[in-house]
């Protein structure tokens, strides 16, 4: 039991400061040097960095499977469509981890406990991935590496804006922001590369290798940055130190436990589903642009292996397109971060969330034309580097779709912007493991042109979105339980 220098238990001296009356309570505050906004420039974006490279690293290993799926087949002897599985549950995966590590870092801290301790369960749940003895081990084990990967991510954003005052959050966000979607497009680039010359099993090998590496970064570089863990452990310190009861933090008289949060944190992003219809649609419309991401990695070997006769290093490359795409998008965000100061100077410091959907205008038709003119330069005398440039627009567009309603939902329900983001990554993530499923079928009976083209005509209709939410989202706020009004 642990006993603190005066000699009582931890058990008795929480029952101390609960007996403290509140007059007589001294309430912890972090000094200056404690906060981590005030940590130096160059170390604070050292830890954005890390904490990007490490979320690069998690998503880029949902894609990679899908370029050893024919090693898995010919392994395990199985059907192609059983290995497509590889994909779908590590993605599964990623929308069940929000829901149940939320809560946990409200408690616990961001990074002590949930990132960083989800991330050594990510090192140690890929071996068995990397030496699987049969599917049934394989499947499991992406299953539980998706949850653990998305336990990282769930936090690692909140670790990001902790380090940042609001003024200057929206760079380092968007640097953080762009990793999660940049990854799946580096993991066909990496895995086309080893699987074209090595071993199937390598690829899981050489990713176990940089999770070693992102855990040893994670560890020495990203520090806990959440306020109320701070002045929680402050507290104890103190009370450790001085024998006095009195010290404590908001955390330490904070009513509910944390069963009742999980169970809360599982069924509010569906109530937000069910019951409002913004939410609903601007979560579908991110849903079906994941879906579309991850059904690409069964529909660029398809266009590029059968039309124009890549091999699998060459098809991992045709996904520069959207990765450069994206990154062109990430480029313009200092653009974006005055354009919205200039809108808050213009309303005394405050606007309403809907600004934020003006950076999904300008760029959410680029979506469709990006898909409609790939569906229609894959025909196989059409050189292979216009469907690769047709991707670009539909990278850059994905991107700022994303980021537009990633800041509608966390300003527009500000009082419940962690279960909005919950309910968002949980419908994506349905839609990403579902699309490569009938990415196959899909192809073989509608052809390369037919395919994409459908998939081009359901951006198409959910294009209007950002533009109908725009004029209209004030007025439907009011009328939301969920909103900020």
């Amino acid at each position: 039991m642990l006993t603190s220098q005066s000699g009582k238990s931890a058990e008795t001296a929480v029952e101390d400061i609960e007996r403290v009356p509140a007059e007589d309570s001294i309430l912890v505050t972090l000094e200056t040097h404690e906060d981590p906004q005030k940590m130096s420039a160059l170390r604070r974006w050292i830890a954005v960095f890390v904490i990007s490279l490490g979320a690069l690293c998690a998503t880029s290993a949902s894609s990679m499977a899908a370029f050893t799926e024919t090693g898995i087949a010919e392994a395990f002897h199985v059907s192609r469509e059983v290995t497509i599985l590889g994909v779908s549950l590590f993605v599964a995966g990623l929308g069940v981890g929000p829901l149940l590590v939320g809560p946990l870092s409200e408690v616990y801290g961001t990074y002590d406990y949930p990132a960083l301790i989800s991330y050594i369960l990510f090192l140690i749940f890929t071996f068995p991935i990397a030496f699987a003895p049969n599917i049934t081990v394989f499947l499991i084990f992406r299953l539980l590496t998706g949850f653990c990967g998305s336990a990282f991510l769930s936090v690692a954003g909140g670790s990001v804006s902790d380090l940042f005052p609001d003024s200057k959050v929206v760079n380092p966000m968007g640097v953080y922001t762009a990793s999660p979607f940049i990854g799946p497009t580096l993991g066909p680039l990496i895995a086309g590369f080893i699987n074209q010359n090595i071993d199937w099993r390598w690829t899981y090998r050489i990713d176990l290798c940089w999770i070693f590496v992102q855990c040893i970064l994670l560890f020495v570089f990203v520090p806990e940055t959440y306020a109320p863990v701070l002045l929680k452990k402050k507290a104890a310190r103190l009370r450790k130190q001085t024998g006095n009861p009195k010290y404590y933090a908001p955390l330490d008289r904070r009513q509910g436990n944390l069963a009742s949060a999980v169970l809360i944190s599982c069924y509010k992003p569906f109530q937000l589903l069910l019951f409002d219809r913004m939410a609903l649609l601007l979560n579908t419309w991110n849903a079906l642009l994941l879906g579309i991401l991850y059904l690409a990695f069964q529909a660029f070997p398809i266009i590029f292996q059968d039309k124009h006769h890549f091999n699998l290093q060459m098809t991992g490359l045709s996904f520069l397109g959207l990765g450069i795409g994206m990154l062109l998008a990430l480029s313009t965000l200092p653009l974006w971060n005055r354009l919205f100061e200039h809108k808050a100077k213009q309303v005394d410091g405050t606007y309403p969330p809907e600004v934020r959907l003006i950076m999904g205008q300008y760029f959410d038709l680029r979506i469709p034309t990006g898909l409609f003119w790939l569906a229609f330069t894959t025909y196989s005398g059409i050189p292979w580097i216009v469907p690769i440039i047709a991707s670009v627009p539909l990278g850059a567009g994905i991107f700022f779709s994303f980021m537009s309603t990633f800041m509608y939902l966390v300003t527009a329900y500000r009082p419940i912007s962690a279960s909005a983001m919950a309910s968002n990554s949980a419908l994506r993530c349905i839609f990403a493991a579902a699309f490569p499923l009938f990415a196959g079928p899909m192809y073989d009976r509608l052809g390369t042109v037919g395919a994409t083209a459908l998939l081009a005509g359901l951006t198409t209709l959910m294009a209007p979105l950002p533009f109908i939410f725009f004029r209209i989202g004030e007025r439907l706020r009011m009328k939301s339980p969920f909103a900020v009004h």
